[in-house]
């Protein structure tokens, strides 16, 4: 996480920290269709890790430059589902809604898979 959203209204300033809008953007995406959740890749051995919801943000980098944001999704999908379908989802569902949320511009959102899980 680097960065911070600065708007300013002309009443004053409104900074918002990368780690509020990566907690805000992984409750998103959590909702999205096809997503189980956050991951976290252990680099030691490679293993990965599906995250609690209170660790959301822990699966996603952002980068905030020149009031627009960059975010990077760690995820694991749905067994069975278009991987294609579930991130077209994701960067339509999240780009939206976190620009919503902030006031800046989403510049890029990429999206690792770093797993498949069989949902019951």
């Amino acid at each position: 996480m680097q960065g911070q959203g600065l708007m300013d209204t002309g009443k004053g300033k409104i900074v918002i920290d990368a780690d509020v809008i990566a907690t805000y953007a992984g409750s998103v995406a959590v909702e999205c269709f096809g997503i189980v959740g956050m991951a976290a890749v252990n680099m030691k051995d490679g293993l990965v890790k599906l995250l609690k919801s209170d660790y959301l943000s822990h699966g996603i980098d952002v980068v905030v430059e020149d009031n627009e944001i960059s975010l990077d999704f760690h995820v694991i999908i749905s067994y069975g589902i278009s991987i294609s379908t579930v991130t077209d989802n994701l960067d339509e569902t999240v780009r939206y809604k976190v620009e919503e949320f902030t006031g800046m511009k989403v510049r890029a959102i990429n999206v690792y898979v770093e797993g498949v899980r069989v949902i019951d």
